[in-house]
């Protein structure tokens, strides 16, 4: 593979010199308790022989950037995306052990803009090499999750243990596992009533089609509405219905409004996807249909509703992920989920403890996007 003038990747370029520009910002932050901003590290300060053997991977990746995108140069651009981001989580999980048996047992050793960029950009680099190497979506799936791995055997080996976010889910595991089994909650009790609404909605939209302004009007007015505002406005007639109906266990704070205020923004992209989806069905494949004697409603299931899922579940990611982020609002009216860490970290000035809420709600909704691309993908092949 002949060297060229010319860079033959510039994205790998552009996220190799970013990187280098990472590494000279503070890597690690060290406070003598969590309430304190601490003291900055660098990393030029702080490594050790057995560095020297990982550091050579950026200049590495820099010269691949020069090399045509095939298979082989592609496959090492992951392997070293990827050795990188363990080389980084064993650094920083080393020296928060060495930091600890310096300092108190209330020292907080965390990482700064340097290692979080690092850590970002080497995700991105072994991201976007996937995306080149293969088109198959669960080859995708799989390598895209094996990422994860070193992140999972170092936490799993106790190696990032001393490090303050680690820490502050030991202090608070119980909380964090209710707040998960409160958060998937919410999103399962949002899909499914949004499903069971805005399908009915969708399909008479699309039978009728003028309707559709009207309903697609009021469905706009409702996902403008910012969320805090339209939780406060199902308070007052929630609690209401509360005390005339106390047998129904619902109230103005909690779940209730939550789920409410859930379901009615999940609305508007469920009902559009499901129009758009009917649509794009060609009026020659009803007309074969009808042709072959089926009914108006063999024709929807058997032939409509399989052609239009793929724009379907492209409405249905656009939700899941969606629901997923405003869960994180509804903690304001008593709902629960991760929320609830976040702004209880917020108030304290603890910053471990809002990214204890933050990054598993963007886990879960990398998860869920990641999940739904590969189901519309099989689904694309399928139907050709």
């Amino acid at each position: 593979m002949p060297l060229r003038f010319a860079p033959q990747n510039r994205v790998l370029l552009l996220l190799v010199v970013l990187l280098a520009g990472a590494m000279l910002l503070p890597v690690l932050n060290y406070a003598p308790n969590r309430l304190v901003s601490g003291q900055p590290l660098w990393l030029a300060g702080h490594l050790s022989f057995v560095d020297l053997l990982w550091l050579p991977i950026v200049p590495l990746l820099l010269l691949l950037a020069w090399l045509p995108r095939q298979k082989a140069t592609l496959l090492l651009t992951l392997l070293l995306g990827e050795a990188l981001l363990f080389a980084l989580l064993y650094w920083s999980g080393r020296e928060a052990t060495q930091l600890a048996t310096q300092g108190s047992a209330l020292a907080r050793t965390s990482f700064a803009s340097g290692l979080w960029l690092s850590l970002a950009l080497s995700i991105l680099l072994a991201a976007d090499a996937i995306s080149h190497l293969t088109r198959q979506p669960l080859w995708r799936l799989l390598l895209n999750a094996q990422l994860w791995l070193p992140v999972i055997a170092l936490i799993a080996s106790g190696q990032l243990s001393e490090l303050a976010l680690m820490k502050e889910y030991v202090n608070r595991h119980d909380v964090f596992d209710q707040a998960l089994a409160r958060h998937l909650l919410l999103l399962i009790a949002t899909l499914l009533p949004a499903l069971l609404i805005g399908m009915p909605i969708g399909v008479m939209l699309f039978r009728r089609a003028p309707l559709q302004g009207p309903a697609f009007s009021l469905l706009n007015i409702i996902q403008t509405v910012p969320s805090v505002a339209l939780f406060g406005l199902l308070i007052a007639p929630l609690a209401a219905l509360a005390k005339a109906v106390p047998w129904l266990g619902i109230s103005g704070i909690g779940l209730a409004p939550a789920l409410i205020a859930l379901v009615l923004y999940a609305l508007l992209p469920l009902v559009r996807s499901v129009v758009t989806g009917l649509q794009q069905v060609p009026a020659s494949v009803r007309e074969t249909a009808r042709g072959m004697g089926m009914s108006t409603r063999q024709i929807f299931w058997q032939v409509e509703l399989p052609l239009a899922l793929p724009v379907l579940l492209t409405g249905l990611r656009v939700v899941a992920v969606q629901t997923i982020g405003m869960a994180v609002i509804a903690a304001l009216i008593g709902a629960g989920g991760f929320g609830a860490i976040i702004f209880q970290g917020l108030l304290s000035s603890a910053l471990e403890l809002v990214l204890l809420g933050v990054m598993p709600v963007i886990a879960l909704a990398v998860i869920a996007d990641a999940l739904f691309k590969f189901l519309i993908s099989l689904l694309e092949v399928r139907n050709g």
